[in-house]
């Protein structure tokens, strides 16, 4: 008799698990236009440059952002564009998803030390934002939402693991200079400071992140403390050194477009590629010294073989006849 009450439970138990219908089943919803998605996110952003204003800088740079009031006449963030002095409010253009992004960002300093490429890795302090859109008594107002803090940073950000929109505004800046304090924490001073103003195009986009909502822009106020410098090829040679135009910036760029930063033109950026020069010979082999040392980029020849005119052409970027 319990055998027979347990084969029956089983019997109703399979047919209601699989009794539902693909009526029953939550259609997904696919991700929004990103070129839609853009033209709603310039505006937002554009919106928020014209009707905030940097309240405060502290000497430490860290930055208080406030709506202008009914009638106020603080200069807004939109006032600084294209600035000659600091604050500036500057832009560049991405080409990301089939379209053109507008990336805004406030350079409040720039910093005195080195600039890293897209693909370094960033010891950074930082406050994380969001724009999103809230109705009050039928009156809708745009608004940023904090989401995130990092006063005091104890790790390094790869630039190519992180949201494209930080790979492509960290190098407009630059380092400062440090000192260590007798407790043992270390102090950071005349570092690259700024305001990053990031579509979610360049962001978490359809996904969102943690507290992040989907389809929101992005406000990051940022100090860049210290760079440390990737080899992701591990051909002996930084990523930054790989740069062949020096525009800090190195990409992966589709089937059929020239890349300036891949040498020997077989799709692989030299950053990313072992043999740059596409000779046969790994990177690493043609500047390994005979005792097994790896020749400083310095003292890498030219293809005529001078290391001495500081206008030669290292032979790992450019092939050789």
């Amino acid at each position: 008799m319990n055998k027979f009450k347990y084969y029956f439970i089983l019997f109703i138990t399979t047919i209601t698990l699989f009794s539902c219908s693909k009526d029953d089943v939550a259609p997904i919803t696919p991700p929004r236009d990103y070129a839609v998605q853009y033209a709603t996110d310039l505006n937002d952003i554009e919106e928020y440059l014209k009707n905030y204003y940097i309240e405060d800088v502290s000497p430490d740079v860290d930055t208080k952002i406030t709506k202008i009031p009914t009638g106020g006449s603080q200069s807004s963030i939109w006032s600084y564009l294209n600035s000659t002095t600091f604050p500036k409010l500057l832009s560049k253009e991405v080409k990301l998803h089939d379209i053109t992004y507008k990336l805004y960002y406030v350079v409040l300093r720039e910093g005195v030390g080195q600039s890293p490429s897209n693909t370094d890795r960033v010891l950074t302090a930082y406050k994380g934002e969001y724009l999103g859109r809230t109705k009050v008594a039928e009156v809708e107002t745009l608004t940023p939402t904090f989401f995130e803090e990092a006063r005091s940073p104890q790790q390094f950000f790869n630039l190519t693991s992180t949201i494209v929109g930080w790979g492509e505004s960290f190098p407009q800046f630059k380092t400062g200079t440090y000192s260590s304090n007798a407790d043992g924490t270390v102090s950071y001073q005349n570092f690259g400071a700024g305001i990053l103003f990031i579509p979610s195009g360049l962001g978490y986009f359809n996904s969102g992140s943690a507290n992040i909502p989907s389809y929101a822009p992005l406000v990051f106020s940022i100090k860049l403390y210290e760079i440390n410098r990737v080899d992701s090829d591990n051909d002996g040679i930084p990523n930054y050194l790989e740069d062949v135009n020096g525009d800090g910036y190195m990409r992966v760029l589709a089937t059929g477009v020239a890349n300036p930063d891949d040498t020997d033109g077989d799709g692989i950026p030299n950053y990313l590629d072992t043999d740059d020069d596409g000779d046969g010979v790994s990177t690493r082999t043609e500047i390994t010294a005979a005792n097994g040392t790896i020749i400083p980029f310095e003292s890498i020849p030219s293809c005529d073989g001078n290391t001495t005119n500081p206008d030669r052409i290292k032979r790992h970027l450019v092939k050789c006849n």
